[in-house]
């Protein structure tokens, strides 16, 4: 088969740096070839064509099941986390009914219900936080996001239950938070179950031990039967397909972990470097917190979702610091053309979104971080595509963007903060994402007021 620009570098060698080094890996290969090129690591019949250039993701995005199919088996790397019967392992009509189901848990409506919740929840671990001693932010988001997944997804709240459901996700998520601990995920001979004291059976026996707290949640809230509740394993439960068929257990199982894993991790990351990145760059927080300002103390939870600059600065940070690196991946399904190279049935594609977000003629000065920007031009859906893009688009978006906005307005209306590091905080691979390496460590140095009271404060002494 012939395959576009495939990179001339050991098979193996490239599999490692990969999984090691995946910035470098993708920043040298487009040096090479600015457009597309192959790739030959772990996975997708060990070689993956990388797109980048926005026309050509777009055209592999849209013609979904035509030229270009989704297939649920080239995820196989996500399956010992979310199971065979989640959105990310299913294929045409059964991908598309499931979506059409789960879809709604997700509507705008919906989301500014939950906007007290978040900003109560954010309150309240920073609260807890001790004066001027350094902390680390991602560990403190993880903790935000957590609680916000526990709640809306699980209609879970504080005691007990919460306390172990916490825990066990928090011991699977973490066991993949390094580069090399992430290659068990990517090196299919290194996930052998040796025993409760190896990597690979820890894994295992987490899993087990969470799983049975969703069942027995599942089979509580079937008992149950309320059908006044709105939290989303709810939800899930009360839907039913086109034919009048519920979920199985074990295909709530399956979507519950993905909403978990893919909800609460990917936010945690987004919100720590949107902590970095304000600290790091002076002007930015301070126009920032100039418009914060102008809403008041207590203002409306949709108020804050629809600032500009807030807006601007949360989607620069999803540009600048991508979560995710790629989209799920496409397989041709006849013979195509793209970018001037015939593509033969069966070759595996996917966008990469880190690398669209990289390119100096869609973002000049790429390698600065500069939220202006989404200020001064409109960028298309596969210009700017930080979740995805097509039928396979993250269903999670518009929660994720909802809590980044609301838990960064929050901290940095009450707290004043300062970076604890003078290296700068560099990006690497936990589990199949990028975060901060060091988790962006900090420190609360003072309370804040808002502008207004201070005003209000002066006037009336």
């Amino acid at each position: 088969m012939q395959l576009p620009n495939l990179l001339n570098k050991p098979a193996f060698l490239q599999r490692v740096q990969w999984v090691l080094n995946p910035i470098g890996y993708m920043e040298n290969a487009v040096q090479q070839y600015p457009d597309i090129f192959t790739a030959q690591i772990i996975g997708f019949g060990n070689q993956l064509v990388f797109v980048n250039h926005p026309q050509a993701i777009q055209e592999i995005l849209t013609n979904d099941r035509k030229k270009f199919a989704a297939l649920g088996e080239y995820n196989e790397l996500l399956q010992p986390l979310v199971g065979n019967y989640s959105l990310f392992m299913l294929d045409g009509d059964r991908h598309r009914k499931r979506r059409q189901l789960v879809m709604p848990s997700f509507h705008g409506d919906r989301m500014r219900s939950y906007g007290d919740l978040i900003r109560d929840i954010t309150k309240k671990v920073w609260h807890q936080l001790p004066k001027n001693q350094v902390f680390t932010a991602r560990n403190v988001t993880q903790d935000i996001s957590l609680q916000v997944i526990l709640q809306t997804v699980f209609g879970v709240h504080e005691g007990e239950k919460s306390q172990r459901l916490k825990k066990r996700l928090a011991l699977m998520a973490d066991m993949f938070r390094s580069p090399y601990s992430s290659s068990f995920l990517f090196f299919p001979f290194l996930q052998k179950d040796l025993g409760a004291w190896s990597p690979w059976g820890k894994f295992i026996r987490d899993r087990q031990q969470l799983d049975e707290l969703i069942y027995a949640e599942i089979a509580e809230r079937r008992a149950e039967n309320n059908p006044n509740r709105i939290d989303i394993l709810s939800l899930l439960m009360s839907s039913k397909d086109e034919a009048g068929n519920s979920m199985t257990d074990q295909e709530l199982r399956d979507e519950l972990m993905t909403l978990l894993l893919a909800g609460y991790e990917t936010t945690a990351t987004a919100m720590a470097w949107g902590l970095y990145l304000t600290h790091q760059h002076p002007q930015v927080l301070e126009k920032l917190l100039a418009e914060l300002d102008t809403l008041g103390d207590t203002p409306d939870p949709m108020s804050i979702f629809r600032l500009p600059y807030l807006t601007a600065v949360c989607n620069e940070t999803l540009r600048f610091r991508p979560v995710t690196m790629l989209t799920l991946p496409r397989a041709v399904q006849e013979p195509v053309e793209l970018l001037g190279h015939s593509l033969e049935s069966g070759t595996i594609l996917c966008g990469s979104m880190y690398l669209v977000h990289q390119r100096e003629d869609i973002y000049p000065q790429a390698k600065q971080f500069k939220p202006e920007r989404f200020l001064e031009r409109q960028y298309s859906p596969y210009e700017f595509m930080p979740f995805g893009g097509g039928v396979r688009r993250c269903l999670g978006e518009a929660l994720a963007v909802f809590e980044m906005k609301l838990v960064l307005a929050t901290i940095l209306t009450n707290y004043e903060l300062a970076l604890a590091d003078k290296k700068p905080e560099v990006a690497r691979r936990r589990g199949v994402t990028l975060a901060p390496a060091r988790g962006v460590r900090m420190m609360i140095t003072g309370k804040r007021t808002p502008k207004e009271s201070r005003i209000m404060a002066t006037v009336q002494n």
